[in-house]
């Protein structure tokens, strides 16, 4: 990490030490994280829970806490009772800090933030703490924190006080170290693996009292957007005066964003009700701002 949090960090650790120093404080390192035990309770935000066994049971996989307010912006606590498979951490409990969305003004916003997540042990009534380096948070991270913070053996076990009588406590500090605010312009592309199709129909009455305006179908939904057809009786464009013109739309195009993009695969089809020998024509297209 740069100077700055990497002095921020050793300026609150020695802090910590100094104001803490009557605790019984035991510091070790293992995996980059820097663990130590402490009396004095988080000051920003305790999460308890009561029947941790039920999250499990009823396949709660992940608990997201409400919102804590530290530095200036909202946060939350994400807690995977049984690890987070993701991370391929089942055997584990994972434990993270995770910036509410709404504090992202615009996709520059950048947070350098240090945190410390707490865990009481209910048999000593200390807590054993979990730190590790100043993060960066922003929009396309908003989370950071700990995969394996403690094996589900060792957290399960009674006798080491963490959970006892189906009960926990977590918690957690957070310190604002640099803010970085560059207003970056940027995007962000998303592809649907295996996408599903759709299929939509339209029947049309009374074709030949049609004139040459324009004809829509009912807007209908496929992959999360209303679309409709166009039907140009007359022809559009190099088709007017000899041809059928047929065209996909968005229902309502103000619906996608200035930054948004959609790409396509259709094809439009006119059934031959008799023979059963359809026309029809595919396209690939992009849908959104030139």
């Amino acid at each position: 990490m740069d100077g700055l949090c990497s002095d921020f960090l050793h300026r609150f650790l020695h802090h910590s030490i100094h104001f803490l120093a009557m605790a019984d404080l035991v510091f070790s390192e293992h995996d980059g994280i820097l663990t130590s035990t402490t009396d004095s309770p988080p000051i920003h935000y305790i999460v308890k829970l009561q029947s941790f066994s039920l999250l499990a049971k009823n396949n709660v996989d992940k608990y997201i806490s409400g919102n804590f307010e530290a530095g200036g912006y909202k946060w939350k606590l994400v807690i995977y009772p049984n690890g987070n498979k993701a991370k391929n951490a089942s055997d584990s409990l994972s434990l993270y800090l995770m910036i509410d969305k709404e504090s992202f003004f615009h996709p520059g916003l950048e947070i350098h933030a240090v945190f410390k997540m707490f865990l009481l042990d209910q048999n000593k009534d200390n807590y054993l703490t979990f730190e590790g380096k100043a993060r960066r948070f922003h929009k396309l991270k908003p989370e950071w924190g700990f995969d394996r913070l403690m094996p589900s053996k060792t957290f399960s076990d009674p006798s080491n006080g963490y959970l006892v009588n189906d009960g926990c406590m977590f918690g957690v500090e957070v310190y604002i170290c640099k803010e970085n605010n560059t207003r970056t312009k940027g995007e962000s592309l998303m592809m649907m693996k295996d996408a599903i199709s759709y299929k939509h129909s339209w029947k049309i009455e009374s074709f030949s009292s049609l004139t040459d305006k324009p004809e829509e179908s009912k807007p209908f939904h496929a992959g999360e957007q209303k679309w409709k057809i166009q039907l140009y009786p007359k022809g559009k464009g190099s088709g007017t005066g000899n041809n059928i013109s047929l065209y996909l739309a968005l229902a309502d195009p103000t619906s996608l964003s200035s930054t948004s993009q959609i790409y396509v695969d259709f094809t439009l089809r006119i059934i031959d009700q008799i023979n059963a020998k359809n026309y029809f024509g595919k396209g690939r297209v992009r849908l959104g701002p030139s």
